[in-house]
């Protein structure tokens, strides 16, 4: 969540701010703002709304020139969006700037401290405390910048990406992170400072990722330095060369980034098992697998801990490697397992998936599990995040850039990477006959060839959701490995429309939900005719009953089904267990449309943020 951007060099630093700006905007935000520096004054705009909404206040309020900038885009924490709340926050003699993602949690006592000695603060955040104790800490002690940031997040509890510039010394930015990730762009003679490297693709591929507990002092002219925050030791940051591409982060001809990550859905699948699966030759290849294959092999149980949809791969992920492996799975909400002093020993795996490879909750949970001596292994398709560092091992998905804040392609290319590492532990294991074995593997070959017939329903989909857009209210339901699936299409309709909408067990519908059922309400079915079909059938048959209006997401060719249901979706066929790749994608396009036809921001909705750095 929030976005920050940053610049010191020899171009005008306006334009790069808020085109960096505009390419975090996938990261969910409220509010807007930019600081430059032009030599001589430090000049602020900021404004509740969207960086187009920064942009015209901007060029009406401040001259935009100037080689040193900081933008910020806002999730609100401490206090409610508006102008005063936004960042850039200044301190209190008008010298220091800040920008922060995260959370300051003893904010409250260290403003009652800093208002005793004088400090006044004119927003509710927690930000503006931090800029102000940076100062006192400056001025009390006679520290230049990079000491006395260094000396006040000593002092403070919680997590943080910030840069901080000073006015009296202007040749220097200086940036820190713990919990909240943080990129640094080296070009030749200019920095370049952003939440993740898409701001400054365009100018260098060489980017150093702050670890957590680290700081840098950006200087022009000079060799950037990185230090340990805690014990203020000396870090050689690691330079790596960025593999992304200006291509990958631009709409490419879509209305929207979700629009475009689905139709993406081929290629990424294909992508993520590129090099890794070898269906002729009977053998799936991956490194985090092979390297670390006897601690799964000797796991007593493996736990899945993520939040979101990544929690949703996991679920699938579940059924698929206890009917693979017949080792015990759980999954657990991250945010839940890091509370409830769970149960954990060194015989036990950690699966954490996360996207970003940032999310708070899940590295939370992941520092839980190697304090108790457990094997984690990370999912994630963030090339250098916090979790790919963490992890004992892991892997990437390579699903490219995900934009558009509801996840599509994140959801299938994990159940990818999930069901490679089931079918190579069932391979070790001797769980799985040869026969099945190299079925699968033919079978997730092709997968890809299915998924774009999948996406073949688009028409359907936008007419099924011409019908149903006003719709108040939306029950999802299925069986097996697409009870997932159900919860994932209901939490993609609420996400991007706003619409309430659950996902159930098809079999739990009588235990409850049932009674919701009437001639107003769509029920979305996965009923594909493998698996629990016919029990999927006597469902539909009792919502029929009570005048549901049904939508089915059927197998081509299926006949029963049809003749309940009101609307049918086809797709291609395939195995029980690889269908949630397929099922997925007519309720992505169902969710997109219908949030299309109700005039919602698909790829920013409210309330919502990509990268979820805070608790």
């Amino acid at each position: 969540m929030c976005g920050i951007v940053g610049y010191i060099g020899h171009r005008e630093a306006y334009p790069i701010v808020i085109k960096g700006l505009k390419r975090l905007e996938y990261r969910g935000y409220d509010s807007a703002g930019v600081m430059l520096y032009d030599g001589d004054a430090v000049k602020l705009s900021k404004t509740k709304g969207k960086v187009s909404d920064l942009e015209a206040k901007a060029q009406s309020e401040i001259t935009t020139n100037g080689t040193i900038g900081m933008g910020h885009t806002r999730w609100a924490t401490h206090g409610v969006p508006n102008d005063v709340n936004s960042h850039p926050h200044v301190s209190n003699s008008g010298d220091l700037v800040i920008v922060h993602n995260g959370i300051i949690e003893n904010y409250g006592p260290l403003k009652e401290e800093l208002k005793k000695r004088g400090y006044t603060f004119s927003s509710d955040t927690d930000t503006e405390v931090l800029v102000n104790l940076i100062e006192e800490v400056q001025k009390n002690e006679k520290l230049k910048l990079g000491k006395a940031v260094q000396v006040a997040l000593n002092q403070v509890v919680g997590a943080y990406a910030i840069a901080v510039f000073d006015k009296k010394n202007p040749n220097e930015i200086v940036a820190a992170r713990l919990g909240s990730p943080l990129a640094i762009g080296i070009g030749e003679g200019e920095y370049f400072i952003a939440s993740d490297a898409s701001p400054f693709i365009e100018y260098t591929t060489n980017a150093v990722y702050l670890e957590d507990g680290e700081m840098a002092n950006i200087r022009l002219h000079r060799p950037m330095k990185v230090r340990k925050i805690k014990d203020d030791s000396v870090v050689d940051p690691y330079i790596q060369e960025l593999q992304m591409n200006l291509e990958q982060i631009e709409k490419g001809g879509y209305d929207h980034f979700m629009l475009k990550e689905i139709y993406e859905q081929p290629s990424v699948i294909k992508d993520t098992y590129r090099g890794r699966l070898h269906a002729n030759e009977g053998i799936i290849q991956m490194a985090g697998v092979e390297d670390n294959l006897e601690k799964f092999l000797n796991a007593d149980r493996i736990i899945i801990v993520a939040c979101g949809t990544s929690w949703h791969a996991g679920l699938v992920a579940e059924y698929i490697i206890e009917e693979f492996t017949r080792i015990p799975v759980e999954v657990e909400y991250a945010s839940e397992f890091r509370y409830r002093n769970p149960i954990i020993n060194s015989k036990d795996v950690v699966i954490a998936i996360s996207q970003s490879g940032e999310t708070a909750d899940t590295m939370a949970a992941i520092k839980l599990a190697k304090d108790n001596g457990a094997f984690v292994f990370g999912v994630c398709n963030v090339v250098g995040s916090s979790i790919s560092r963490e992890s004992h091992g892991g892997a990437y998905t390579h699903a490219g850039p995900e934009i558009g804040v509801a996840s599509t392609k994140a959801f299938t290319t994990q159940i990818t990477v999930l069901t490679m590492l089931a079918l190579r532990l069932a391979k070790a294991k001797g769980t799985m006959s040869q026969t099945d074995y190299q079925t699968y593997l033919q079978e997730l070959e092709i997968i890809p060839d299915k998924v774009k017939e999948a996406l073949e329903t688009n028409a359907k989909s936008e007419e099924i959701a011409a019908v149903f857009k006003d719709s108040p209210n939306c029950l999802y339901l299925g069986r097996g490995y697409n009870f997932p699936v159900a919860l994932e299409g209901a939490l993609k309709l609420k996400e991007i429309s706003y619409i309430h909408a659950e996902g159930y067990p098809a079999a739990e519908m009588k235990h409850g939900p049932i009674a919701l059922i009437d001639e107003l309400m769509p029920v979305i079915i996965i009923a594909p005719k493998q698996g629990h079909y016919d029990k999927i059938v006597s469902n539909i048959q009792e919502i029929k009953s009570r005048s549901g209006k049904i939508i089915a997401v059927v197998t081509k060719g299926d006949i029963q089904v049809r003749e309940l249901a009101d609307y049918v979706i086809e797709i291609p066929e395939t195995s029980d267990a690889l269908s949630p790749l397929i099922t997925t994608i007519p309720l992505q396009l169902l969710s997109y449309h219908i949030a299309v036809m109700r005039g919602c921001n698909v790829d920013q909705p409210r309330n919502l943020a990509k990268s979820v750095t805070v608790e």
